[in-house]
């Protein structure tokens, strides 16, 4: 009986959150197939540790157990990941959403930020994705990462550049 009830709290614990768990895996992987793989495999770690997990906060649980099936994935499948260049550049904000032709403007530069994102180092890629998508703050960044809130800043931040770098270089270069 007791499994029936720690499967009732996994499901309202974890589950809904396996949306936030894809998202991070897609991001790291780069491939929805990878992503899938990675969840799918984060997931059965989740429910098999889940006795030893405390607690109602299953979202930062959760991704913590992807981030780390995503990288060991990783590893096996792909070796090391190679080493961004960065030919770094940004967007520019949209002034006005009702004109059709800016909408077209608007998805290009979505477009460009999916790709200048892509080509970020996983650590940064990785807590820009968990803030800025995902919305968690950064003390729960840095649970899942393993890594200190000041580090989580610094990450952010050097990654935000490099963005900003990459999406405005490539921006002067269309013009």
């Amino acid at each position: 009986m007791s499994a029936e009830i720690d499967l009732a709290r996994f499901e309202r614990v974890v589950i809904p959150h396996l949306d936030a768990a894809y998202n991070l895996a897609r991001w790291l992987t780069g491939n929805d197939h990878d992503a899938e793989d990675v969840v799918q495999e984060a997931s059965l770690r989740a429910m098999q540790f889940f006795g030893g997990f405390h607690g109602d906060a299953g979202r930062p649980w959760l991704l913590a157990i992807v981030r780390n099936t995503c990288f060991t994935w990783l590893k096996k499948h792909r070796g090391r990941e190679p080493a961004a260049a960065f030919d770094e550049d940004i967007h520019s904000p949209l002034t006005d959403r009702e004109d059709p032709q800016r909408l077209q403007i608007g998805a290009e530069h979505h477009e460009l930020l999916h790709k200048a994102l892509e080509a970020l180092p996983a650590e940064f890629r990785e807590v820009i994705v968990l803030r800025e998508l995902e919305g968690l703050s950064y003390k729960e960044i840095a649970d899942i990462a393993a890594i200190p809130v000041g580090t989580v800043m610094s990450r952010l931040a050097r990654g935000r550049d490099r963005l900003q770098q990459r999406l405005t270089e490539r921006l002067k270069k269309d013009s």
